[in-house]
Formats: structure tokens, sequence, C-alpha cells
């Protein structure tokens, strides 16, 4: 508020106004709008009276507020609320309204009265002023913010900052820098928010022989040994410092061949299968001369540490997989069709541009490579070598697949992280490059990370009983790519954080403190969600290896009852399933009948190969949660993952529908359950006991894995009115489009034109 001058006195009267009445008409102080800032945040540029746009339509539901950019993030502070209450799914890190800067994808600025627009970048100037401010985010949120009355230099000075301070020049220009240095000197040293982050997660980060040792001894590796002459990164610059090799070969012969590979990039082990398997990672060795000698030589230390000495395979992914560029394409278009597109405009054609993209069609390749595989190491009994140029890239994406299929432990919570931790950050993935967080090379750019995420995602919505975390982990595990704090996202190698650490330590002066200058880990999802929250990563469904069952008012152990079943009890087409054959898709507009009689024909004159033969015996049975499991791969068994990338987009969300209603549902049957197991413990001690001590129902609230309870307020015959197929995100203030009226024949109807979206304004210059 600013200040009130006295009252002067008027020309009627020389007497000067009573001030008790000022007094009565002042207004108490409005709280100031401030963003609160995480250690190491400092605030770059502020401009008030912004109006964040809600809808387009109307400006009536828009929010007030100041816009603020730091070093850290774009921060909309508003003491406005939403009309519409909604689920707040809150982050410790970030507000309601914020947007980490690593997330912006483009800054465009508009001027209305000019007709002009710009898409900014680092270092760029603006001739004009803008009026409105729209940030497309990598996440596939687009957000609007008009500055009609905000001063034209602060808004222009904000657009800049935002524009700048989102294209950073150097990896230590990246937030997490700072925000570890700061942690590390300020008085409350290891706490963020109240929560202790110092103790870090449950998760092997494999950054120690200890680690590598528990997964050698858990999955029966006897024959494989932990290598450590990476120590200090002596090798190789990519790989980590330690990793798992044949018992066969020796430290000198190791780095003796290290020479000979891309990037001085030794062999991997990633796992044992307990017939004696193994599943190798390998880059591709340059010298051709010594090609053949080093295969050999591999290959056969590879065959000394299997018990039957069973053959060794090799998958050679360049050849059988898209290119990282490829994969980028088809992401690019996927963007545009589910969020930068009118849908109104696109409706009837949506499904065939979905397909025109081709990104499912890449999921469904991985799979079906990643099931090839698999069959190589439990059918045919033997190793396999996955061959990349580079082996940073197709074969994290391979060999995650393939263990998540075979090994149940990586289906849950804590296996499935310590999958990621191992084959991807360890293994010297490219975050920094694929996530492209500096911009500064879009053709390295690629989001193989997102889509193993969307294959494990298929895999989930085919079996939801064998995995332990639901779609919605998975999505905040992607949207975590875009906070540049965790180590985990940053850095395109071990060595290259430990570098850069170095480096931002002595820029600094205080060379000393380099081993104290650590980033925390994404696996403490504490730093991120309260406890409640973090109960929505638990699926109802999840089978684990020791749950058990009542009956008969007795605990047993579940175990599923062999029994063999058709397949086309599940839908299963006659014709192998679509793995290792390609099936052709028929053409829309002929008749189906005529087009499948010829193909059962050939299917059954054509001999079965073991391949099919293995695939056919396992689709004959039922899936066991806790074995092997196997993709289907026709199109009709593939989806768009419709929580990620139509999360945003309000024309898509279902009030009170979608599967979030099956996982309400579901949650209160499992919390039921829970407490009954619960209570028959209590009963079966209290009969065995002398004395017993009554313990209260809060004691399994606070216990309980799921979010919803069955004793809770939310317990009500439908579900809540918060809950949309988006939950727990919510569309509004994200994407602003005209809401839909019907279809284009409804538009017709109405006389309207084909109307033309800020959004599609601004790609048209992109």
């Amino acid at each position: 508020m600013f200040p009130m001058r006295p009252l002067k006195p008027t020309f009627k009267s020389y007497l000067p106004p009573l001030q008790t009445e000022v007094k009565k008409t002042v207004q108490p102080p409005i709280k100031k709008l401030e963003a609160k800032l995480l250690p190491g945040e400092i605030v770059v540029n502020e401009v008030n009276f912004v109006r964040k746009c809600i809808a387009v339509d109307s400006s009536r539901e828009d929010l007030w507020g100041k816009l603020i950019c730091t070093n850290f993030k774009v921060s909309f502070i508003t003491h406005d609320t939403l009309q519409l209450q909604k689920f707040q799914y809150t982050n410790r890190l970030l507000g309601e309204h914020d947007i980490p800067l690593a997330c912006v994808e483009q800054v465009v600025t508009v001027n209305d009265a000019k007709g002009k627009q710009k898409v900014l970048g680092s270092n760029q100037k603006l001739k004009f002023n803008p009026t409105e401010l729209i940030i497309y985010c990598k996440d596939f949120r687009i957000v609007r913010f008009r500055f009609d009355e905000a001063g034209p230099e602060s808004a222009k000075k904000v657009c800049l900052a935002v524009a700048h301070y989102s294209h950073p020049a150097d990896p230590q220009l990246l937030f997490g820098f700072e925000f570890a240095w700061k942690r590390h000197h300020s008085s409350t040293g290891a706490r963020l928010n109240g929560v202790d982050i110092e103790g870090g997660p449950q998760v092997p980060l494999f950054d120690r022989p200890s680690d590598w040792d528990r997964e050698i001894k858990r999955t029966g590796a006897s024959e494989w040994r932990v290598c450590s002459i990476n120590e200090g990164y002596a090798i190789s610059p990519s790989l980590p410092e330690y990793f798992v090799v044949p018992v066969s070969l020796a430290d000198q012969d190791l780095k003796q061949y290290s020479g000979f590979f891309a990037g001085q990039r030794l062999p991997l082990w990633c796992w044992n299968h307990p017939n004696g398997s193994a599943l190798v990672r390998m880059a591709s060795i340059k010298d051709p001369v010594q090609q053949r000698k080093l295969d050999q030589r591999i290959c056969t230390a590879i065959t000394k540490s299997h018990p039957k000495r069973s053959d060794v395979l090799k998958s050679d992914l360049d050849k059988s997989l898209p290119n990282i560029q490829d994969i980028q394409t088809a992401f690019v278009r996927l963007r545009q069709i589910c969020v930068i597109e009118p849908f109104e405009e696109s409706e009837e054609r949506w499904l065939s541009s979905m397909e025109g993209s081709r990104w499912l069609e890449y999921v469904r390749a991985f799979l079906k490579h990643a099931a090839e595989v698999v069959y190589m190491l439990e059918g045919q009994h033997a190793s396999v070598i996955l061959q990349e140029d580079e082996d940073r890239d197709l074969s994290c994406v391979i060999s995650s697949l393939v263990l998540i299929m075979l090994d149940p432990h990586y289906r849950s919570l804590v296996g499935f992280q310590g999958l990621v931790q191992r084959e991807w950050v360890m293994a010297g993935h490219r975050f920094l490059d694929r996530c492209n967080h500096l911009k500064k090379n879009d053709k390295e750019e690629s989001p193989l990370f997102l889509l193993l995420l969307d294959c494990v995602w298929q895999l989930l919505n085919q079996y939801p009983t064998a995995f332990e975390f639901t779609e919605t982990y998975l999505t905040v595990l992607s949207d975590s790519m875009w906070i540049p704090i965790f180590s985990t996202f940053l850095f395109n190698c071990p060595r290259q954080r430990a570098e850069h650490c170095r480096e931002f330590v002595q820029s600094k002066n205080s060379v000393r403190e380099f081993n104290m200058l650590r980033f925390p880990c994404v696996w403490d999802w504490d730093q991120q969600f309260s406890r409640k929250d973090q109960a929505l990563f638990n699926s109802p469904l999840y089978v684990g290896k020791g749950t058990s069952c009542i009956h008969n008012g007795t605990v047993k152990t579940f175990r599923r009852t062999k029994k063999t079943y058709s397949s086309t009890l599940r839908g299963l087409p006659s014709l192998p399933n679509g793995m290792l054959m390609e099936v052709e898709t028929l053409p829309r507009r002929n008749s189906l009948a005529q087009r499948l009689r010829p193909d059962f024909s050939v299917a059954r004159e054509a001999p079965e190969s073991p391949s099919e033969r293995f695939f056919r015996e396992w689709l004959t049975r039922p899936a066991d949660p806790h074995g092997l499991l196997l993709p289907q791969l026709l199109p009709s068994h593939l989806r768009l993952w419709k929580l990620y990338f139509l999360r945003w987009v309000p024309e898509t969300q279902i009030p009170r529908g979608g599967p979030i209603t099956a996982f309400h549902r579901l949650s209160l049957l499992a919390d039921e359950i829970e407490a009954l197991q619960a209570q028959l413990r209590r009963c079966g001690s209290a009969s065995t006991s002398t004395s017993t001590v009554s313990t209260p129902n809060i004691s399994h609230s606070e216990s309980s894995r799921m979010y919803f309870k069955a004793r809770s307020p939310d317990d009500l015959s439908s579900p809540p009115e918060y809950l949309t197929s988006s939950f727990p995100f919510s569309p509004v203030g994200n994407l602003c489009r005209r809401n839909i009226l019907g279809t284009p024949f409804s538009k017709f109807l109405s006389g309207a034109k084909i109307w033309l979206s800020t959004e599609t304004l601004a790609s048209e210059t992109l």
C-alpha cells in the first residue's frame, strides 16, 4: 500500500478535517507478495500487476499478482484463489504456479498493439514492450501472463531475465551448484523445508564396491567380480569407478583392451539369469584389425562365466532400433499434436496424426527388441551382449526393459530406482546433453529416458499387479528431470559431476571443501513431497513376493495356482503376438473379414519357429507377477500414456472419471484389508499373551501405504469432486484454449470461423 498524504484544508473551511475519520477509512495492510526462496536462490527481476490467464474466452477467472524471475524458477505470487477448489499435490521445492527454468522450452513475447511477437533467447534484445508472455514448458505445459496493467519497462526486463536465465552458458550456472553450496554452509545444515535430507534414500547408488557385491550375490553371479581399475576415472572418462567383469579377465588385460573400445568403455555386466546366462553391454571396437581378436576374448570370458558354457549372442542396437534423432523427431511431433495444435480443429484427424508421429511405433520397437533379448536369455539359455556405438543411449533403454521383464525385483520401487541409478546414471547416460539443459545443441537432445518410462507404463498397464509403483510415480519421476537440483539428471557421467564440483569449489576459493559439495539425490522423495503425497506412488494392486492373505482366520502366503488357459480368454490373436514377426496393419477402408482369411492360412502353413513356440507357450499360461513378463505388442495393446501427455489439456479432462476412480476404490479396499490384517495380528498376539495393550486405529492410519483410507472423509459413495482424469495434476491455468462446444460440425452451424489461438500464432514463428 502507498502511504497516505495528510489531508489539506478545503476552500470552504480553513479548519483541518478530523483525523479520526481518516483512521476509520484506512484499510488493514495487505500481506506483501514474496516468493519462497531456497538456499542459494536470489530474485533477479520482478514485475507487479501481472495477470495469469486461466481462460481465453473471458478474464473473469484470471489471477492477479506478481511475476518473479529467480536463478531457479519463474514464480507467480498471488493472493487470489481459483473458484474451483481442486486437489493440492504440493511440491516442497515449487509453488503452485512455479516453473523451473530448466523446464522452460521457449519464451515467446507478444505485443498486441503492434502485432509483433518474438521468440527470446539468451542475451537478446527486445525492441517492443511486451503485453503478453507465453512460456512453453518441456513437461507439455503452456503458461500465459498478461502485462496490461504492469509497467512496460519492468515487464520487458522480466521477459529478458526469463529468457537469459533459462539458457545457462555453463553447467556450473545451473541452480544445483548454488543450492548445494549454500545448503552446506547454511545454519540449518542438511535440512530443507524442515526435512532432514542428509541421510539420503535407501537406494543403492552403485558408487562403491559393496553395492555391486550385493547385486552379484542377489543374482548368483559367482563367476563375476567387481573391478576397480577405473578408480579416479583413470581408464574411461564415462564409466563408473567400479563395475563388474568376468572373473577370468585380469585387470592388466582390461587395461590393455580399453584403448580399442569407443570412449575406452569396457564391457559392463548388467545381470545374471538363474540359468547362468548373463546380460552384458559393450561399446563398439574402433580398430577393425583388433575387432575379431577382442570379440573372441570377451566372448570366451563370458562363456567361461556360464556354468554350462553356453553360446554368447550379440545384438547390434544401432542396426535394429531407431536412432536418437528419429526418436526426438517423433517426440516433437507428438508434442505438437497433444499440446500446441488446437484440439478442436484437429479432432477428426487426431488418431491418424498420432499414428503419423511414430512415437508409439518406436515404443513398440523397443519393447519388441527387449522381448527378443529375453527369449535369448530365458529360452535359449545364452548370454547376450548389447552392442552400441558408445553404449550410452539405446543400450540403457533395452537393458532396463530386459531386467524389468525378467526380474521382479526391478518392479518394486526400490529395485526400479536402483536400476535407473545403475543402468543410466552410473553407466554414463548423457542426461545433460539429451535433456538439453544448456539449450546449446538441439541435435543432441532426445527423450530416451521418457521413452523408457513410457515403455514401463505399457507393461504396468498390461500387468498392474506386477508393479509396486503407479503411473503417478513415473510421471513425477519424469518431471524431476526439469528440477536442476538433483545430480541424478544433471550430468553426462559421474566424472563430469566430480570435475564440475571441483571447479565450482575452486571458484569459491575453498578447494578443501570439494568433497563436501554434495548434490541431493532424486530418490529421496521427502525433499519434494510429504509422506502422505508419496502414498500415491504405491499401487493397491501390487502383489509382493511375501504378500499374505487371510483364509479361514489363518494367514497364508499368496500363491498363484497353475492352470492352463486358452489364449482366446486373454484376447490374444491366433497369429504370433507381434513379437518376432511383423504383423502388417490392415487398411482401414478394406473389409476386415476378407483380409484376415489369407493371413490365418499363411500362419497355419508356416512352420513354427522356436521363438514363436516360446512366446505362444508363455501366453497360454496365466501371468505370474513374480515371474517373467512379456509385452503384448499388437496395436490394440499399446496405448497413449494419457496422464503424462494429456494432463494439461482441459478438453481431455474427465471430472470424477478416468482410471483414478478405479484407483480410489481399490485404495479404499486395500486399506480396509490392511486394517483387518492388523486387527487379526493384534487378536492373535492378545490370545498368546497375558497382558495386552490396545492399539488405537490411528497407528494403522499412519502406517497405511494407501493415499485414500477407508475410514477417512474420502470414503464416500461416489468419488471426491477433486478427482479427475488428470489427478493429481490440474490443467487449470496451464493451457489457455477456447473451450470446445462440440465437433467441427457444431462450429459450422454456429457460423464460427476457425479460431487461431495464441499458441498457434506463436508456433508459426518457432
